[in-house]
């Protein structure tokens, strides 16, 4: 199984950006996939998580602002991510549940300049 991550980039201060991560390798759909990111010196964090059967759940640094989303077809989750802030900054990673296995993507940069 490989997940591939795009979309990072540097972003002022009130912009957006969407990441998209695909997800291979597998027959079966996943389970739960999600985002997660790691800012320097602190500890990775789930932002958002999405289910099979679409249910979501946010940060709450991030409601109102993040939407998770996923096309089971394509095994890809997408995060759209508006009014960015600068404490946004961070390495993004994508996460896949297949059944009692969690995979991880490579991460893709995010950085909200003030």
């Amino acid at each position: 199984v490989q997940l591939q991550a795009s979309g990072g980039g540097l972003v002022q201060a009130g912009g957006s950006l969407r990441l998209s991560c695909a997800a291979s390798g597998s027959r079966y759909s996943f389970n739960d996939m999600g985002w997660y990111r790691q800012a320097p010196g602190k500890q990775r964090d789930m932002v958002a998580q999405i289910s099979s059967g679409g249910g979501t759940n946010y940060a709450d640094s991030v409601k109102g602002r993040f939407t998770i989303s996923r096309d089971n077809a394509k095994n890809t989750v997408y995060l759209q991510m508006n009014s960015l802030k600068p404490e946004d900054t961070a390495i993004y990673y994508c996460r896949a549940q297949l059944w009692n296995q969690y995979y991880w993507g490579q991460g893709t940069q995010v950085t909200v300049s003030s």
